[in-house]
Order: C-alpha cells, then sequence, then structure tokens
C-alpha cells in the first residue's frame, strides 16, 4: 500500500510540476529555481535520454511500455519482496508512466530542471525517478536478491548444512 502511494505521489509531482512549466513558461524560457545550482527551463524532448531515438514517438511508447509491464511483472509474481526492490520498481514505474504519459498526450517529454553547474541535458522529476531507481535496483541484484529474495531449488536446501529442514 505504502508504495502504491509513494507511486501516486511522485507521479503526481511529475505531472504538476510538468503542467506548472507548460503553463507559465514558454518553450526556451528560464526561471531561477535554485540560484546558482538549478533552473526551470522548459524543453521539449522528443527522444529519450540525451534526445537519443528523437521523432520515435510509437517506437518510444511500446519500448517503455514493455518495459513498465517487465517491471510490474515482477511485483505482481513476487519476484521482487524486499523493500530496496520494490522501492526501485515504484520509482521505475512511477518515471516510466510520467513520461510516457506526455509522449502519448503531446508526442514530446516535457523537461525542466538545467543544471547550471555543468553542463547536461534538461531533465524532469520522471526522469529523477528512473535513474534513482534503475540505481536502487542495480544496488538490490547486486547485494540484496540473492540473500533475500532469489528461490531456492529443491537441491539447495539438500545441500545446505545450515538449513535445519
Amino acid at each position: 500500500m505504502w508504495y502504491a502511494i509513494l507511486g501516486a505521489v511522485l507521479l503526481a509531482g511529475d505531472q504538476i510540476l510538468k503542467y506548472w512549466v507548460v503553463t507559465h513558461l514558454a518553450v526556451g524560457e528560464s526561471v531561477p529555481f535554485l540560484p546558482g545550482f538549478m533552473q526551470l527551463t522548459r524543453l521539449h524532448n522528443y527522444g529519450a535520454a540525451w534526445s537519443s531515438f528523437s521523432g520515435r514517438t510509437v517506437l518510444l511508447v511500446v519500448f517503455t511500455a514493455v518495459l513498465l509491464a517487465a517491471v510490474a511483472l515482477l511485483l505482481i509474481k513476487k519476484v521482487v519482496r524486499h523493500w530496496t526492490g520494490i522501492t526501485a520498481c515504484t520509482l521505475i514505474l512511477s518515471g516510466g508512466i510520467g513520461n510516457i504519459i506526455d509522449r502519448i498526450v503531446h508526442g514530446y517529454v516535457v523537461d525542466m530542471f538545467d543544471l547550471q553547474l555543468f553542463s547536461y541535458p534538461v531533465f524532469n522529476l520522471a526522469d529523477c525517478c528512473v535513474v534513482l531507481g534503475a540505481i536502487l535496483g542495480g544496488i538490490y541484484y547486486l547485494f540484496l536478491y540473492e540473500k533475500y529474495d532469489k528461490k531456492k531449488k529443491e537441491s539447495d536446501h539438500a545441500h545446505d548444512p545450515s538449513d535445519p529442514s
């Protein structure tokens, strides 16, 4: 239940922020956000990360939908049960849904976070969710999945001297 609320809040926050940017800034216009660190700049991204696959909206929608279905299946089938993995999946789902909504409704993704410390592509809250979810998912898979969520085979129990059964 907590994860559904987290996902819904992140998705709503992404969509509200994008709506604010679209209704208050012209394309290319910037306003201060965190002076010296970040500004809000309205851009339309017709591709994926770093504008890759630009203009391939249908391909991006299909690819994203397949990935989101795979992540949802991991949760539904309870392949991922540890809180770290569930949080990672929740972040990826909320961010992916946020960007797929933009692609379906507008044909592009609204980006707004523009770092001023160094040159980096403008991004949005959904992108942050996907990236953080992927990092957390990598940590989960590398360090926690084997210990907490991997299903043990019958033969694993027969040879495990620490298993009291």
